[in-house]
């Protein structure tokens, strides 16, 4: 027997399973789930409606700095969008919150070597006086070295830590550096430091910095805390090794305390099970320093293209497909917020999951606890592998930054990797723009959600009750 007749063997046998689940839209083979699962990933490859939104996006609204009037702005043109693209219900939800505005900001080395430095402000962070701040630095090599440091022994200084972030496909390197951004500030606030820097989470060699939202603790003095750019990290790595350094940098922050930000939520009704949701998300904030293409208009671009494209089909699935755009993940309001919004039908979101790695294509998806080797994974399989994504058999842990609070309520989250291996060149700087977007790349992503949302919804798999049955 050739390998192609024992695919189609294969194949023939899964569309047989996804029959016996339960009623379907048509009661031949030819109109099974899976078949209008393959259907939809062919027509995601070649639409061009993704595209389109994130160059709109981009380009009618551009930077969307949560809680301004861009970002409320964003969220009217989306609902618009989306509401035109033939979605059944679109609204906007709206949450107080205090906004971070960014000032004015410049780094100089005033002593050995007069020259300027290139930086950002973290988001949160305090301003400097006016006159800025000028103080010898105190240079660490690695993260671990500052937290090494004695109580009181940076007294007077501002503290600088060049630890490089490993380059890596899926992000870890990010994850493992991040706590440099997020607490370095209050760890070198705590020993006496007037003031932060660290070289940027970025892998490129670009002078350009990385900005990204910081945690201040509280009962620890709150420092003013920025992002150098890779090549000037450097630079005062080599200073610093030739002798005492001394830097000026200033800062002009601001907060509004009664700002709001606002979070779009569009759904494709389930036909038979209205009430049961797959969610799919992705944030429509963004930094202000470049116009938050890759980070994460294209996140919203893919997960509403994917659920557009199953609402144009001839019958809706079983369950409801809720697309819902987050309006406030870079300052860590709207994950939190929608959470507790929503508290009373987190037992009735089936499964969710959260686009927010960029425009490339997706290389691996990653299923609840006790799905990998169900049924329903075998018809993801088969929809999926040709589009170059393979399934890894370890459960998913993570749906996202938005969805972790929906995830402690017990719902079960799926996550579809793209390729970041360039992701952290562009991640948070100004040159995350609509031209670093390529468009079969884009559409692939597309295909992979609409593939996996509308089987979920479709197939009435219990999730919940796959990992029940694993333990």
């Amino acid at each position: 027997m050739t390998l192609a007749c024992r695919a189609a063997i294969r194949i023939a046998g899964i569309v047989a399973m996804f029959l016996a689940l339960g009623p379907i839209a048509a009661a031949d083979a030819q109109n099974s789930p899976l078949d209008v699962a393959k259907s939809l990933a062919d027509s995601a490859l070649k639409d061009g409606w993704s595209y389109d939104f994130l160059a709109g996006l981009t380009t009618e609204i551009g930077p969307r700095l949560a809680g301004t009037d861009a970002e409320a702005r964003a969220a009217e043109w989306a609902q618009a969008r989306l509401k035109a693209a033939g979605f059944d219900e679109v609204r906007i939800e709206t949450t107080p919150m205090t906004a971070w505005l960014r000032g004015a900001e410049t780094g100089h080395v005033v002593s050995p070597a007069p020259q300027s430095l290139v930086l950002t402000a973290l988001g949160g962070s305090v301003a400097t006086p006016p006159e800025g701040i000028e103080a010898e630095i105190a240079l660490f090599r690695t993260y671990a070295e500052l937290l090494a440091a004695s109580p009181g022994s940076l007294a007077g200084k501002i503290a600088v830590v060049t630890q490089r972030q490993v380059r890596s496909a899926d992000g870890g390197g990010y994850g493992a550096a991040n706590p440099i951004r997020r607490a370095g500030p209050t760890e070198a606030a705590r020993r006496g430091a007037v003031a932060y820097m660290h070289r940027s989470l970025g892998t490129d060699s670009h002078r350009l910095a990385h900005t990204g939202a910081l945690n201040y603790v509280d009962g620890a003095p709150r420092i003013p805390a920025a992002a150098l750019a890779n090549p000037d990290a450097d630079q005062l790595e080599r200073l610093a090794a030739r002798g005492a350094t001394t830097v000026r940098i200033t800062l002009t922050p601001r907060t509004v305390e009664d700002a709001r930000f606002s979070t779009v939520v569009a759904e494709i009704k389930g036909r038979e099970r209205p009430d049961e949701i797959v969610l799919i998300g992705a944030h429509l904030d963004s930094w202000d320093l470049g116009t938050g293409a890759i980070d994460d208009g294209a996140g919203c671009a893919i997960v509403s293209g994917a659920a557009r494209l199953i609402g144009a089909l001839p019958q809706r699935p079983r369950r409801t497909v809720r697309v819902v755009l987050f309006g406030a993940e870079e300052m860590d309001y709207s994950g939190p917020a929608y959470a507790k919004a929503h508290a009373g039908e987190a037992a009735k979101i089936v499964i969710a999951g959260e686009s927010d790695f960029g425009a490339r294509k997706v290389y691996t998806m990653l299923v609840p606890p006790g799905t990998a080797g169900s049924l329903f994974a075998r018809g993801l399989v088969a929809v999926l592998t040709p589009l170059g994504i393979f399934l890894n058999r370890d459960p998913a842990r993570m749906g996202g930054d938005d969805i972790r609070g929906l995830q402690a309520a017990g719902v079960p989250v799926f996550s579809l990797r793209q390729d970041g291996l360039d992701y952290f060149d562009i991640h948070h700087t100004a040159d995350d723009t609509f031209d670093k977007v390529e468009r079969a790349e884009l559409n692939q992503a597309v295909a992979a959600w609409a593939g996996f949302a509308y089987l979920a919804a479709e197939t009435g798999v219990d999730f919940r009750a796959l990992a029940a049955a694993q333990r």
